[in-house]
């Protein structure tokens, strides 16, 4: 317990505080108007809830960080507690990167796509989504109200080069799915007029994006145009059909975001209702971790720290179903993510309160769905961690569980994937990909390819360990492999949540493979000094579990619980280490014949792919446009024409 004189040290500040227990672990992260008087009301006689007696006990110290206000304190809570992850803290439970749609309106003709982080590139961001297959559905639906392009080539405005960028369109023109600016079948003003309609409608300005359509339609009608009429028409009463299947507010105004709690225990769930222009335009549910059996306000409270953190939209108004201890303090962080005033509501009649009191009701439903989905899982769940424990000779049963799987083509282009499961769920946040190095140039000798895979397995797990023995210097070491973004940076959050997770030593590794990679892992154990690991591998041909010191291998009944987990983790990897190989293959495929030419380095190279989209928009571009990309010359593009034939 944390001792009374650094009890008396804490000053009567606004700030942060951070009870840790003795190994420096990070319990709860929490903030007030004064240090002194919140962080002394723990230890106050007849505190009567149970998480705080527990999360008091482990305590052994605290640390506190000043502020000059409660809104600066605020921001730096949130920040410690995607930094920490404490476990006493009200977290969402799918802690992660939500997926938010991008539209590239700085480009000439705009892109849209899915991306996982939100960046000041000039693009729109609308989200985060609660999941991919939400996220998915309106790409879906959008794509068949307004035919956009979604591939990623690059292509000039034809005021700059009126030259088609490709000799023909792709299917997605022919079933009427893009209207093919890359051969310019469409100009720059016709596309974005398409592109403001996305807008409008992602906004809920539905009313305005039907207008434009019935314009439009009449005009072509007035130009003889029946073609180009009746498919206006066609999309005006898709985009009405959609519409018609929102449901519709009396709320009147400009725009509202609902807010919905419901909360069982340590289970929490949160409804979001978007109300635009009188209509619900759109709705997430999130479930979150209520480790301290915390009340609305308190679930409350954290949510929309959490999701307004991320959100690529604050509105003008929010309805909340209860109002909260620190309104003033979130109205104020709120209004300076927003750019503008923000009001927080919290209506007790009429119409407001009615609609609150749907979106709650929606997200108990929720929570009593997940809930009975949960009990039939977990049930299954505890049986074969039980059964993998005792068949494994484990010390107990194994809470996280680490799976690791080698993939490559005759030693080119080796990766590997780490998958992380707990409670056997995955954790898809803290899966990992890995670039193998030391595997490279084995198998090139007559050697065959099984050394190179345990090598790799051999690399991995010592790259993996290194990193959970000392985190500080591994983030600060260039030759630790992790996926990052496309343009090779990594946002300083997101490496602040990959430590965390390295952190975390799994109670099981599982080594896709037989013997022989079990023993390159346990090799890389030993180099590190890690003893006490318990490690197995999972051999797919007979699904034959080795475990060091046996000689011989364990067959696990095919009806067991714990070979259906095992075998769910290891595909999982599997899974997991394809897809990234696929993709480095096909990236090294595509620049592998520039490689062979002599003068293109990796600038030129880059500068190449960037400029004409692919290795086949080099081949297809003339002398002079190769010549006119920074670093070329006409005769070296001269010889590149030549030599890519």
């Amino acid at each position: 317990m944390v001792s009374s004189d650094r009890l008396r040290q804490v000053p009567s500040k606004p700030g942060v505080y951070l009870f840790k227990e003795e190994s420096g672990e990070v319990l709860y992260v929490g903030k007030a108007a004064s240090l002194k008087n919140r962080v002394r009301s723990y230890f106050n006689a007849g505190q009567q809830r149970l998480w705080t007696t527990m999360m008091t006990a482990k305590a052994t110290d605290v640390e506190w960080i000043t502020t000059d206000s409660e809104v600066e304190a605020l921001i730096l809570e949130s920040n410690l507690v995607k930094q920490y992850r404490p476990r006493f803290n009200i977290r969402l439970r799918d802690d992660k990167a939500f997926p938010y749609i991008c539209i590239t309106v700085q480009e000439p003709f705009p892109r849209i796509f899915r991306v996982r982080r939100t960046r000041k590139d000039g693009s729109r961001y609308f989200g985060p989504y609660a999941n991919s297959g939400s996220l998915n559905q309106t790409l879906s639906m959008l794509k068949k109200l307004f035919p956009y392009r979604s591939c990623d080539i690059a292509i000039p405005d034809e005021a700059d080069s009126p030259e088609p960028v490709l000799d023909r369109p792709c299917l997605e023109f022919y079933i009427k799915r893009c209207t093919a600016p890359c051969v310019r079948n469409v100009t720059r003003l016709e596309y974005r007029e398409t592109i403001d309609q996305v807008l409008l409608f992602l906004e809920g300005k539905h009313e305005q994006v039907l207008a434009t359509l019935r314009r439009r339609m009449h005009e072509y009608a007035e130009q003889l145009n029946f073609e180009g009429a009746a498919r206006v028409r066609d999309q005006i009463q898709a985009v009405e059909t959609s519409v018609e299947r929102q449901k519709i507010s009396t709320i009147s105004g400009a725009e509202y975001d609902v807010i919905g709690i419901a909360w069982e225990g340590r289970d929490a769930s949160a409804q979001v209702f978007q109300v635009r222009g009188g209509k619900i335009v759109d709705r997430q549910h999130f479930l979150l971790d209520n480790p301290g059996e915390g009340g609305e306000d308190e679930i409350l409270s954290a949510f929309l720290k959490q999701f307004y953190e991320r959100a690529a939209h604050v509105p003008r108004r929010l309805l909340l179903p209860v109002s909260l201890p620190d309104m003033d303090v979130m109205q104020a962080w709120l209004s300076s993510l927003r750019g503008g005033p923000v009001e927080l509501l919290a209506p007790q009649r009429g119409e407001k309160r009615k609609l609150v009191e749907m979106v709650a009701a929606n997200a108990r439903d929720v929570l009593e769905q997940t809930k009975q989905r949960w009990l039939s899982d977990r049930e299954k769940t505890s049986i074969a961690l039980a059964e993998l424990e005792a068949a494994l000779g484990l010390r107990s049963a194994p809470r996280r569980i680490e799976c690791f799987d080698i993939s490559t083509i005759q030693g080119a282009s080796t990766v590997a994937s780490m998958v992380v499961f707990e409670e056997g769920r995955p954790k898809n946040g803290e899966y990992r990909r890995f670039r193998i190095r030391t595997a490279e140039n084995l198998g090139q000798g007559g050697e065959t390819a099984a050394p190179d895979d345990f090598a790799a397995m051999r690399e991995v797990i010592r790259r993996r360990f290194w990193r959970a023995r000392d985190t500080d210097d591994a983030a600060a070491t260039d030759h630790i492999g992790h996926a990052t973004p496309a343009n090779g940076s990594t946002p300083p959050d997101v490496e602040i949540e990959k430590l965390a997770s390295w952190r975390q030593v799994p109670d099981l590794v599982v080594i896709d493979g037989g013997k022989g990679q079990l023993g390159a892992a346990m090799d890389a154990l030993a180099e590190l000094g890690v003893e006490g690991q318990q490690i197995v591998s999972l051999a797919k041909r007979q699904e034959e579990v080795f475990v060091p010191g046996r000689s011989s291998s364990l067959l696990l009944p095919r009806s067991s619980e714990g070979l259906y987990l095992l075998q769910r983790i290891r595909d999982e990897a599997h899974r997991f280490a394809v897809t990234y190989h696929r993709q480095v293959r096909s990236k090294r495929a595509q620049v592998s014949a520039l490689d062979g030419f002599r003068g293109i380095g990796p600038v030129k190279r880059r500068a190449l792919i960037k400029t004409f989209g692919s290795l086949r928009g080099v081949r297809e571009a003339t002398v002079e446009e190769i010549a006119a990309v920074p670093g070329m010359n006409p005769t070296m593009a001269a010889s590149l024409k030549q030599y890519l034939g």
